[in-house]
């Protein structure tokens, strides 16, 4: 049969750069913990993916030049995939610079890289695929275009002798490795991006067309006096025998790897005005600016499929996409996972020869947002979620695992276009609004006036899920009947319970109907949704606790409500999991957020705008709660399919004094109108423990406390919200 009638293989990876910037070296799988961990592997295996991306890096194993190599950890590692029937593809170089005694523009770098290469194929004679240096082009030009990476200049020239010594370590690698194992095959990887243009730039995106292919035409042979750029790089004062030898040696690849993302298609524009400073650029001739080509209106082909056409057309060669990752929401992930997964499938049926998509990023990664410059950034879950301290399958793993094992490539969510299909992708230019999703399944929310249901409405708006919201009058959650009749009419693949009692002082003289609606609600919702196999998610509180901890309560810690309303919560969570198992119990604490005027931020804000005195307790410990980042996190763990009890509170603790000054002086109010005083002066009917800092044994998933404040002051104040 031919290989390309059958469907795509699957593929995984792990993000492992080791960059340095200046004299710091970040390494990605030390942040992620992977070289403590002993499963990370078995768990990856589950997936059914064929083969994986796997470092076994040339800075990470031979530090020190010359020294001998402790090959124990990685034998260790490709011992476990060899058990587990993965093959490897060896990546030896990573967006590195190499160790500390080399560097991109070092002339011997290539021999140093090919002796090392040597080193590993003598060690692992097995090993058939190897990727000696990732994305060469890519990493040329952080180092030697952009200088954000070691080491750090800035020039055409350097640009352009980063890129021969690094294509070069390849080709001896490669001729080092095949004299140890005839048979090894090259992976060869580079971003596969594009530019659009105006036309006044058209001579730009011309230049960067032809020099996104470089990394490939130089390992071809095809870098030569008749190559569109040969003149331009030629003249840059670099030794003429350093083009010659890849004429003189080429080393086609074996499968040609393309690594594509939503921002590697670019549109370069003259008019700066439409766009903010920071997109601003240029060359010699202009300035321009350089946003994501999926930002913009444009008229020509291109996307994902176009790409993959014009490499097939240039080579005709075995490709796979090497790299799929998208940083977004759940949803969002499952849906370019699909479209990649589709798009292979298609081209296949076209006699394209695409070897296989690549889950990328399988533990996540970690910093991009900041280029990997500097320490800290952005957590991007993949596959698998680390923010528990080991690997969660996320709901993109349990679909990769579906077509893996199945080719069964339905999943509720992943069939609605994603954000880059819909109109509303357009944030340059005329702005359009996209249809609302279909008739598919829809989430049921359950509370229409409360401020968690509206806010889950809004967001699941902005995300594209499809959903229902009702309130008391169309499901009366402690009325089985109502229910029933509601889980009926809408047929949803979930239910998201925010309503309920949430008066807590008043439920201490009403604490019939905080029962009823706290406890008997969630059970009577628990048990429908048992009975018509439907996914629920609903809400506790950290009053479920004492206080008598001063360490921020997990999900383990035993409850002991000090009050009515507490207690009704503590209550619920028990027959909530007696009644249905797979249930989510999200525990939270003192919601703060920009759609509601209830909360204790526009409370207080509101009271200082006014010049009055605002009285607040200074010794009860809490963990404030951004709203957005709670319903975000909270669906995203309803798609991962998690259940039990979880904690979802931004990271940090305030008393309430000091979250009310925090707030004071980030809106510029006068905290001096803030009274402090003990929780007993306040004489608050209900009695409240001093301390419900809520922490996680099951991962962290919101950003900072500080973040939170950041972002909501940030979006109140761009909205000029006046607060009276």
């Amino acid at each position: 049969m031919d290989n390309r009638s059958c469907n795509p293989e699957i593929w995984g990876g792990i993000e492992c750069t080791i960059n340095r910037v200046h004299d710091q070296y970040f390494d990605q799988l030390d942040t992620a913990g992977h070289y403590d961990r002993t499963d990370d592997l078995d768990r990856i295996a589950e997936l059914g993916i064929k083969k994986i991306r796997y470092p076994i890096l040339w800075e990470k194993h031979q530090p020190v030049k010359n020294a001998p190599i402790d090959w124990t950890w990685i034998s260790g590692q490709l011992d476990k995939l060899r058990g587990h029937g993965v093959d490897v593809i060896a990546g030896l170089v990573h967006h590195g610079s190499g160790p500390s005694y080399t560097k991109l523009d070092d002339r011997s770098f290539p021999e140093q890289l090919a002796r090392y290469a040597a080193a590993v194929a003598t060690r692992f004679p097995w090993i058939e695929y190897y990727t000696p240096v990732n994305e060469p082009l890519t990493t040329a030009r952080f180092s030697g275009l952009y200088g954000f990476w070691y080491p750090h200049r800035r020039n055409a020239k350097s640009f352009m002798q980063m890129m021969l010594n690094q294509l070069k370590g390849v080709v001896l690698s490669m001729e080092a490795i095949r004299r140890i194992n005839p048979n090894a095959k090259l992976v060869q990887t580079e971003d596969l991006g594009k530019v659009y243009s105006t036309p006044m730039l058209a001579y730009q995106a011309r230049f960067e067309n032809e020099r996104r292919w470089l990394t490939y035409d130089i390992l071809c042979g095809r870098f030569n006096p008749q190559h569109k750029l040969w003149k331009f790089f030629t003249r840059l004062a670099i030794p003429k025998e350093d083009f010659q030898f890849f004429i003189d040696h080429p080393c086609p690849p074996d499968i040609f790897g393309f690594n594509h993302y939503l921002t590697s298609e670019r549109y370069l524009d003259e008019k700066l005005y439409l766009y903010p400073t920071h997109t601003h650029g240029g060359n010699s001739r202009n300035r321009y600016a350089d946003v994501e080509a999926v930002r913009v209106h444009i008229d020509e082909p291109h996307g994902l499929e176009h790409l993959l056409r014009e490499a097939w057309q240039r080579y005709g060669k075995p490709m796979a996409i090497t790299e799929v990752h998208l940083h977004c929401h759940r949803e969002e992930q499952l849906r370019w996972f699909r479209q990649v997964w589709e798009t292979s499938k298609k081209l296949r049926s076209d006699n394209v020869d695409i070897r296989a998509i690549t889950s990328w990023a399988l533990l996540g990664s970690y910093g991009w947002n900041r280029l990997l410059t500097q320490p800290g950034g952005d957590y991007e879950p993949g596959a698998f979620d680390l923010r528990g301290g080991k690997l969660r399958k996320t709901a993109l793993a349990k679909y990769v695992q579906q077509i893996a094992h199945t080719d069964n490539e339905e999943h509720i969510l992943s069939a609605e276009k994603g954000w880059w299909k819909r109109p509303t992708r357009l944030i340059y230019g005329a702005q359009q609004s996209g249809p609302r999703p279909g008739l598919r399944t829809p989430v049921l929310i359950i509370g229409k006036s409360g401020t968690l249901g509206r806010a889950f409405a809004r967001l699941c708006e902005e995300r594209f899920l499809n959903y229902r919201i009702v309130g008391r009058q169309e499901c009366d959650i402690a009325d089985a009947a109502s229910v029933e009749q509601a889980i009926r009419q809408y047929q949803p693949w979930a239910v998201i319970n925010t309503a309920g009692y949430v008066r807590v002082d008043d439920a201490e003289q009403d604490g019939d109907r905080c029962f009823r609606e706290n406890t008997l609600g969630a059970r009577t919702l628990a048990e429908a949704c048992a009975r018509a196999n439907v996914q629920l998610v609903t809400f506790s509180s950290d009053l479920v606790f004492d206080g008598s901890k001063t360490t921020p309560y997990l999900e383990h810690d035993a409850t002991n409500a000090l009050n009515v309303y507490g207690r009704s919560k503590a209550d619920a969570e028990l027959q909530v999991l007696q009644a249905l198992p797979s249930a989510l119990i999200v525990r939270t604490s003192a919601f703060f957020g920009p759609w509601d005027e209830y909360n204790f931020a526009h409370h207080l804000r509101r009271t200082l705008t006014r010049y009055e005195q605002f009285t607040v307790a200074g010794d009860v410990h809490i963990s404030p709660t951004y709203v957005p980042h709670l319903v975000h996190a909270t669906l995203d763990l309803l798609m991962d399919g998690e259940q039990g009890i979880w904690h979802l509170a931004n990271r940090g603790a305030h008393t309430w004094s000091s979250f009310a000054h925090a707030l004071a002086e980030r809106f510029e109010l006068d905290s001096s109108l803030i009274q402090t005083v003990g929780s007993e002066d306040l004489r608050l009917p209900a009695p409240r423990p001093a301390y419900t800092v809520l922490g996680s044994e099951r991962g962290h998933l919101l950003p900072s406390l500080e973040t939170a404040l950041d972002e909501y002051t940030t979006k109140e104040k761009m909205e000029n919200r006046q607060v009276a």
